[in-house]
Formats: C-alpha cells, sequence, structure tokens
C-alpha cells in the first residue's frame, strides 16, 4: 500500500469512473489521505479518508475489474481504518449505492442518512455527489 501522490491523481479518477463512483470534487489536497495499490498494469486500487476532526467519510474505495473478488478491497479498508486510528478518529461514514452488503460484514452499520455528523453531511460527497437513494453506513474506529 502506498500514499497516493498528486502525479496518481488522472489513474485515480479513471479509477473511480470506471466504478461509478464520483470524484468531481477530488484535489490534490485530499490525497494526503488515500492510499493506492499497482501492479505493472498500473492502478489496481484506492482508497481514501476525508478527516472531519473525530469522524471521517471514507470514500473512493474502488478496485480495478479484473482484480476484483481477491479481497484487494477489503485490504484496502482495513489500512484505511488502522490509518484512521492512527489520526485519532473515532468513527468513519460513507455512503454507497451498490456495496452495503460488502461493508456489513466488515462491522459497519447503516444508519440515517441525516443521524450522521454536521460536518459529514456538509461534505461533497454527501451535499451534492451521492444520490438520495444512497446508504450511509458508520463503524466505530476507537473507543
Amino acid at each position: 500500500m502506498n500514499a497516493a501522490q498528486t502525479t496518481d491523481l488522472p489513474a485515480i479518477r479513471a479509477l473511480l469512473a470506471a466504478s461509478g463512483l464520483p470524484s468531481a470534487d477530488l484535489t490534490p489536497t485530499h490525497l494526503g489521505s488515500f492510499w493506492i495499490e499497482q501492479d505493472s498494469a498500473g492502478l489496481v486500487g484506492v482508497v481514501g479518508l476525508e478527516p472531519h476532526g473525530r469522524v471521517a467519510l471514507v470514500r473512493s474505495l474502488a478496485v480495478r475489474a479484473d482484480e476484483r473478488g481477491r479481497g484487494l478491497g477489503g485490504t484496502l479498508l482495513a489500512h484505511a481504518e488502522s490509518q484512521a486510528g492512527a489520526l485519532g478518529i473515532e468513527a468513519l461514514y460513507l455512503l454507497t449505492t451498490t456495496a452495503e452488503g460488502f461493508f456489513a460484514v466488515r462491522g459497519y452499520t447503516v444508519i440515517p442518512r441525516d443521524a450522521a455528523p454536521p460536518s459529514i453531511r456538509a461534505t461533497a460527497e454527501f451535499a451534492k455527489l451521492c444520490p438520495a437513494s444512497s446508504v450511509c453506513l458508520t463503524k466505530r474506529v476507537r473507543l
């Protein structure tokens, strides 16, 4: 797992687009809390955190289509959770339209969208990029 660099941004945006995930608000500033996995063909997977005080938005978890089903998504998510704990993040939040089951088996629980903290609800993902039909999930990372 490597920290994402500014030069990775075009490949990250392409992978997110191929995965049907938003990237319109993604800037080089976000990449300070993004991690990638690569192989000889290029970017294989990505995950990011958008910290807001003691909570963070998990965003942009994507794995290249030919690599799905091999556990990389879980590995990327576990890495982001570990990093969140090291940053003092107490709880993670996310929105998904397709991966509720993936997150549920990893300890995330569904909550009403309006139960997320105001700082999370104010993010571009919550406010405008993800559809209202998205499911909101959360997980405590620190007690």
